[in-house]
């Protein structure tokens, strides 16, 4: 057995992907740098580079390896989500919603977009009327799809090192006792008291503040993103 200590660079590919798909959330963090420098000795492992992860998940590693593979081997994502519209992660929807476009936005970490995506399928989560007068009431969250929200919460987790989504933005409210006015500066929505303006302002990259993304529009109130955090459903992935 290798030491915990065994430099990443004389792992073998089979060793680098075995410790990132076992090991803990801490001790991934030393090999985000890794995989960079290593994806074409990981792509040589084929079809069994994504074999240790469930598509069913919400694991952020697979995420990573196949961010890293779009940005540079984007001719080797095919043979790795071979047959599934270029999307590993598999996307459920109770409505009927597509979700191939946000999760090939976040797959090229193309963030803005992503939000942009996302806001766009809560108005349709919401009902026909949110989409007409283009932003949602918390009234209309209560009684969103469970199974959506999960979806949007899994894509945004995955393709984020686990760094967004609204499991991450809820985790952080609830380190701040729950309190919003701390939790906007900690996640860059707010600044000296000041709300960012969007979308220029933002950060739209990976290494974003945690929690930054996806934007629930802060001029809609803390009742909106209060609600959503607290659907059901999404409080059972922190259970």
């Amino acid at each position: 057995m290798l030491s915990g200590s065994t430099p990443a660079t004389t792992l073998s590919a089979e060793q680098l992907l075995d410790r990132f798909a076992k090991g803990s959330a801490r001790q991934r963090r030393p090999f985000i740098k890794t995989i960079p420098s290593r994806i074409d000795d990981l792509l040589s492992l084929g079809e069994a580079l994504l074999m240790p992860f469930d598509p069913n998940g919400d694991d952020w590693a697979p995420g990573w390896i196949l961010q890293v593979v779009q940005e540079q081997r984007p001719e080797s994502l095919a043979q790795l989500v071979s047959g599934k519209n270029g999307c590993w992660l598999i996307a459920d929807s109770a409505v009927g919603i597509d979700y191939t476009s946000l999760q090939t936005a976040l797959l090229q970490q193309q963030f803005e977009e992503a939000d942009r995506i996302t806001s766009q399928v809560l108005r349709e989560l919401a009902g026909e009327a949110a989409v007409k007068r283009g932003y949602v009431y918390f009234s209309e969250v209560a009684p969103m799809s469970g199974t959506d929200l999960v979806c949007l919460d899994r894509l945004w987790t995955v393709y984020s090192q686990g760094r967004f989504g609204f499991s991450s933005q809820a985790r952080l409210l609830g380190a701040l006792d729950g309190r919003y006015e701390r939790l906007w500066p900690r996640i860059g929505w707010k600044n000296e008291g000041v709300w960012t303006r969007y979308p220029g302002a933002f950060t739209w990259a990976i290494d974003a503040p945690e929690g930054h993304m996806p934007l629930i529009n802060q001029l809609r109130g803390v009742r909106l993103m209060d609600s959503l955090l607290n659907h059901p459903a999404l409080v059972s992935r922190r259970t």
